[in-house]
């Protein structure tokens, strides 16, 4: 397979494959497992990282990371398919990135008393470049750019209820959005009540939200697209009926900016929200997100209207420099070299390899891979064909030991076609070991306990 070339390629280490699999146990990361959990609630800042998403005794602490592969503090070399929970398309330490947010920081103006002309060009950089909005607004994580979306959407139409796809795993850390999920614990009722849900794909459930609320839904938010397509009519359709009921569409393009396509999902598949929100691949790892929309609704958070003002965004990290100077170089990025199609390119060449792999086990039933190419994801089941935790973290198990970090099948531009070869043959062995304990038992081949869900009352 030839995949597009780079005119920077990212640089990853060989790691040969190992003579023997990895221990059952990491011991580094085992010692440090308890001091995380005294100092860190969950023993992770992202709840997605917690210990609790991978096999007992294989989660691994890391310490570095370049190209498509990461270390561990017992010095193990995994190739990575989580890439920051998609935030990274480029590749680890990607060259052009660091140098451009290390000139920046040398220049003194990571955080100074006024807004530096670097905010300005980040600002034009992103507009001219997605052609997303006619406005923007930067922060630092997507809770806050979709909040501040929401927040919009109500002061524009001076509605309260928001209304969120069901079908879309995350939206925002926030109170309207984390009470709509069984972990609401310190959420008032009053507020949960104030968030409706419609279904992905089904334009009926959505009409009729609009005819149970008339005139009180402020917006309806939604990602573009996961792991199935919109339906023909679908987008259209929520775009006509927002317009129809004085509701704002927005679009969460924190994934799919920057990995379907440089203007997002939206520029695919042509329906242009009325707001919509970025973040991930916009700093390649660096923190950096952006709300973006039609100049009407984006104003009001400013000064030069005669509405009531929105207090929209105001943190004092918003724009540090560093950031945003990495924000120019990925875009320039993807100007420049052909990121999107490799990303498609990569993420093709994966499925078809373990495809393969798939039908030679036997597994088409049990082992499913879902979403596009440039977002790939894996379902598991167990021998009822019935969607499994415990076959879930048996795949982790196997393949951490074989020196892979799957949590996701995320690809980046820096998976080149030696290292996606490299994967297919590794995930193949473990494959075997899936089809070995549908056949003989689970117990027979996990060790420890399953992986757990993250929207959980009690642990």
């Amino acid at each position: 397979m030839m995949l597009t070339a780079s005119a920077s390629p990212p640089v990853c280490p060989p790691v040969a494959a190992p003579d023997q699999l990895l221990p059952r146990r990491l011991p580094a990361s085992q010692a440090l497992q308890s001091r995380f959990h005294a100092a860190i609630p969950g023993g992770s800042h992202t709840y997605a990282k917690g210990d609790d998403q991978f096999p007992e005794g294989l989660a691994p602490y890391l310490v570095r990371g370049r190209g498509c592969r990461v270390w561990d503090a017992d010095g193990h070399a995994f190739v990575e398919y989580g890439m920051g929970l998609r935030a990274v398309t480029l590749g680890h330490a990607f060259a052009p990135v660091v140098r451009a947010a290390q000139r920046e920081i040398s220049r003194g103006t990571t955080n100074v008393g006024r807004p530096t002309v670097l905010e300005l060009r980040a600002a034009e950089d992103f507009l001219a470049t997605t052609g997303a909005g006619d406005m923007v607004k930067f922060a630092k994580n997507g809770s806050d750019v979709t909040s501040a979306a929401v927040k919009l959407a109500r002061a524009a139409t001076g509605r309260d209820l928001v209304a969120l796809c069901q079908d879309h795993p995350f939206f925002s850390c926030d109170d309207w959005f984390i009470g709509t999920t069984a972990v609401r614990a310190g959420i008032p009722a009053a507020v949960r009540e104030l968030t409706l849900t419609f279904r992905y794909n089904d334009l009926a459930s959505v009409e009729q939200l609009f005819r149970a609320h008339p005139g009180q839904v402020a917006c309806l938010i939604l990602e573009v697209e996961k792991d199935v397509p919109p339906a023909p009519g679908f987008l259209p359709g929520l775009r006509r009926l927002c317009d129809e009921h004085g509701a704002v569409l927005i679009f969460d393009e924190i994934i799919t900016g920057l990995r379907w396509h440089v203007g997002g999902a939206q520029a695919v598949h042509g329906v242009r929200p009325d707001l919509s929100t970025w973040a991930k691949g916009l700093g390649n790892g660096f923190s950096v997100a952006a709300l973006t929309g039609r100049r009407e609704l984006m104003a009001l958070g400013g000064l030069h209207h005669n509405q009531d003002r929105v207090f929209l965004l105001s943190t004092t990290y918003g724009a540090e420099s560093h950031a945003l100077a990495a924000m120019r170089e990925v875009l320039a990025t993807y100007r420049r070299e052909p990121v999107i199609e490799h990303l498609r390119e990569a993420g093709s060449y994966l499925r078809r390899l373990l495809e393969q792999s798939i039908a030679a086990h036997g597994l088409a039933d049990y082992f499913r891979l879902q979403g596009p190419p440039q977002c790939l994801v894996y379902a598991t089941r167990d021998a009822a064909g019935l969607p499994s935790q415990g076959f879930r973290t048996l795949f982790l198990q196997e393949t951490l030991r074989r020196g892979l970090l799957l949590p996701s099948l995320i690809v980046s531009y820096a998976h080149q076609p030696a290292d996606i070869e490299l994967t297919a043959e590794r995930i193949h062995e473990a494959l075997a070991v899936y089809r070995r304990a549908l056949n003989e038992g689970l117990d027979q081949y996990l060790h420890g306990r399953a992986v757990q869900p993250v929207y959980r009352v009690r642990n």
